[in-house]
Parts: C-alpha cells; structure tokens; sequence
C-alpha cells in the first residue's frame, strides 16, 4: 500500500500518522487482550460498582449492569477497530474520510480533552497510591491548614505523589510506542494476580463468599436498608455511564489495531480482553469492598484507603506498587496514545508523537483533577455520561461513512493529500460536523439541567434523553449524516486502497 510520490513531504504527514506497513503489525491476539487487561484493570473499574450500588442496587445488579455496558460498547469498538487493521492508519487520519482533512482537528480535539480529564484523574489517583506508600514508610504527613497549598486545595506530600507519578507517565511517553506494549504485556497477568489475591484475602477475612455477598452486607455498604428502589430508572442513566467509560477508546481504537496483525486478532482480542477484565475487576471491587464492611465495620471502596489500614508494611509497599502498575498501564494506554496522535494532527510537521503526550500531560496538570473525581454520582452523571454524548455522536458519523458510505474502502494516499479526496471544501466536510452537532445538540439540555443541579429547567423529554445521551448521540448523528452524506457524491465515493 504505497503513499505514492510527494505524500511524505505533505504537511498532514509525519511518522508517527503514517500507515503502518503489513510487516510492521506484529501485535497478535494476545498483545490485544493483554492491552484491553491493563486498561481494564485500575482502580476506577474497581470502583466503579460504587456508584451503582450506592443508587440501591444489589451487587447481581450492578454487575450485570456494568457487564452489558462493557458488552454494548465493544460493537463499535471492534467496528471501528476495523480500518485501523486493514489500512495502518490512527484514529485522526481516520477521522479525515468523514470530517475532511481539517475538520478531522473537531472531533480529535474533543476525544483528545476528554482523553487530558481521564489522564489527570488516573495520574491523580496513581499519585495518590505514592503518597499512601509515603505515609506508610515515612509515618503521618504533619496536618494543619499551614500544610495545606491554596488554590489547589492539597498537601505538600499529596502534591509530590501527583507529580511523582506524573513524572514516571512522562518517562514512558518520551520512550514510545514499543514500551507501551511492553508495558501491558508485563502488567496484564501481574495485574490478575494481584486482583485474585485482593479477593482471597476478602473472602477469608470476612468469613466465607456467603457472608461477603450476603443481602444484608450490601445493604450496609449502601449505608441504608432498600427500600422503594426502581431498578429500571436506575438502569438506563448507569447503563449510558458504562458505555460511557470506554466510549473514549470505541473511538480511537484504530490508534492500537493498526498494529494488529489480522482482523481475527483484533476482534477477538478485544472479545477475550475487555468484558471480561472489567466484569471480572469490578466483582473483586464489590466482594473486597462487602469484605471491609464485615472486617473493619465500614465499607471502603478505595484500595489505596484500604491498603492504608493494613499493618505490614512490605504488604503495603507490594500491593501499592501493583496498584502503580495498574494506573500507570491503563494511563498510558487509554489516555496518552490517542491525545499524542490527536495534538500531533494539529501540525503534523511540528508536533510528534512524544511532543502531543507532554501537552497531554501538561493539561492533565492544569485541570487540578481531584476537584473532578470526589463525588461519584457527579462523577458517573456528569463526567460518564456528559462527555458519551458527545463521542456517541462521533462514533456515528464515523461507522455511517466508513461502512455504509464507504463501504471499508479507502484512498489512503489521499487521507494524506492536501487537495485529495478528503479535502472538501476547504478542508472541512459540513455535513459531518452538522451531524455531530445534531447527536450533541439534543443532548445539551439534560447535560445543563444535570451540571445545574436541576436549577436550570428543561423540558422533561430532554431530561429524559440525556438518560441514553450516548445512544441518542450515536443514532442521531448517524441519521443526519447518512441523509446528508448520500446527496454528495464526493462523500460517497467508492476508492481503492
């Protein structure tokens, strides 16, 4: 598949957007579902019951709920994985078939923010597991409000775990791709390990399975008997939150299939890793977490405040190290590796790789991200689902063109043309970003009626959309881009790679 002559000298071009030759996708099924195990596996998938359960619901519940999601969101991620496979191209390059070769900036700078949120959230919480460590070897921080920084609302020592940890993200970034994916090898099975052995010691302390997941365990952990709980209501906001946590990677998983050596191993890969990992996670969350309320009469659904109550030092010093692994492997890949690519689409010819991720961490600093993730209901409605909205809406203008537009076929040289195929009408393909801002737009007014507090009234039918904000997102843009897109013969025409 050649780029053909004066491609490479083109100002959309730089190496790291550049296809990846058939002879370069060595990653095979087990590198793919290694990868999908070290993003699944970190403390926010471990937490992530909390939320629900916290609503009224029963563990069966919260699991089967969290499970669909992770099941619903892997059609378009395998989907979309698709073009990744078959043409070496990353997600920006993409995104340029649909958006136009400047219109595809729109969309990666939208999943590219989001991807800054996520970073600071998991370099926050990695850095808090390092200040924990600290405390344990070192003994308590000295308290006092002298302690504690203005503005940023944290401790000299919480502070330095942040940016420790920031610091090792930015080390592995500097070294590029073929670390990431040694990374993940690494921690994948390290990762289970550890996952297992958290619920062992769960299970033995408490007594027994039976007593860990018994109705009135639960019920303690929710802080409150049930009682007139409507589990349907419930279901759908939470069910929208669950694809919502992948609905970031459904979009740039070409970014990682691209090095994917069959379409067979992709998809299975993904099969094998992702459900599984994280319904598998989130259970040892919900027993560890029934565990501490029988041991220690509460329920602590933070492992790095749990780890703190252990004695043992060396215990605390291991588990806190695999903890750092976890947050660091889902970091990495999750949130640096598609903002890198995004920012680098912006100038390909200044901005690489490894200059796209210290702007990512850069911004992952300057969010002050432990103002984001304190309250989990405002994490799962506004967060979660606020920003499925709007990659829901990108998702579907990007299957339309790709499968049903398009029909898988691509000209790849011209993905990198100035005046290609994709170029538009000044580079900018209205019909997308119309369409987007279709799925978006009906979305808005549950968002704002959400981050409001409800103080802002909208209409009850658009309180109710925002409920399934990532579904109406996807089938509304989807819609319009497909009635749009089918009266342009530019948009619709057929190419060979």
């Amino acid at each position: 598949m050649g780029l053909g002559h004066g491609i490479t000298d083109s100002p959309l071009y730089n190496e790291d957007l550049a296809p990846v030759s058939a002879a370069n996708r060595s990653w095979s099924l087990w590198n793919i579902a290694a990868l999908w195990v070290g993003m699944a596996v970190c403390i926010p998938t471990y937490t992530l019951a909390a939320g629900l359960i916290s609503q009224g619901m029963s563990w069966k519940q919260a699991l089967l709920t969290i499970a669909l999601g992770n099941l619903i969101v892997l059609l378009p991620m395998m989907l979309n994985a698709h073009a990744g496979t078959r043409y070496g191209i990353p997600f920006p390059v993409l995104l340029r078939a649909s958006f136009g070769t400047v219109g595809a900036n729109i969309p990666a700078m939208m999943r590219a923010l989001v991807a800054c949120g996520w970073f600071g959230i998991q370099t926050w919480i990695g850095g808090s597991a390092i200040y924990t460590l600290t405390l344990v070897i070192l003994g308590n921080e000295p308290a006092g409000p002298a302690q504690m920084l203005p503005v940023l609302g944290l401790s000299w020592g919480q502070l330095f775990g942040f940016l420790a940890f920031w610091a090792i993200n930015i080390a592995v970034i500097v070294r590029g791709i073929d670390t990431i994916k040694r990374l993940e090898t690494f921690a994948a099975p390290f990762l289970l390990l550890i996952g297992a052995g958290l619920l062992i010691w769960g299970i033995r302390g408490a007594g027994g399975l039976d007593v860990v997941l018994a109705a009135d365990t639960v019920a303690r952990v929710r802080g409150e008997l049930p009682g007139g709980f409507d589990f349907w209501r419930a279901f759908w906001p939470n069910l929208t939150a669950m694809v919502g946590f992948w609905a970031t990677l459904s979009l740039n998983i070409p970014d990682f299939s691209r090095y994917a050596r069959s379409q067979r191993d992709q998809m299975l890969g993904q099969l094998i890793g992702l459900p599984t990992t994280m319904a598998f996670y989130s259970f040892i969350g919900i027993a560890v977490t029934c565990a501490t309320v029988v041991i220690f009469g509460e329920a602590i659904w933070d492992p790095v405040q749990l780890l703190g109550r252990f004695d043992n030092k060396l215990t605390v010093a291991f588990a806190l190290f695999a903890l750092t692994v976890a947050t660091l492997s889902t970091n990495i890949a999750a949130n640096v590796v598609s903002p890198a690519n995004d920012f680098a689409n912006l100038r390909p010819r200044s901005i690489s790789f490894r200059r796209g991720g210290l702007i990512t961490g850069t911004i992952g600093i300057l969010i002050m991200p432990w103002k984001l993730y304190t309250d989990l209901s405002n994490y799962i409605f506004t967060w979660l689902i606020g920003y499925s909205a709007m990659l829901g809406s990108i998702a579907g203008v990007m299957l339309v063109d790709y499968f049903i537009l398009r029909r898988r076929r691509l000209a790849v040289a011209d993905l990198y043309a100035v005046d290609g195929a994709y170029s538009y009408r000044g580079g900018v393909n209205w019909r997308a970003i119309v369409a987007v801002a279709v799925g978006i737009g009906f979305n808005a007014p549950g968002f704002l009626a959400q981050v409001s507090g409800g103080s802002i009234a909208v209409p009850s039918f658009f309180a109710q959309l925002y409920t399934y904000a990532w579904f109406v997102g996807l089938a509304l843009s989807g819609l319009v881009f497909l009635a749009l897109g089918s009266s342009s013969p530019q948009s619709t025409k057929e190419v060979a790679s």
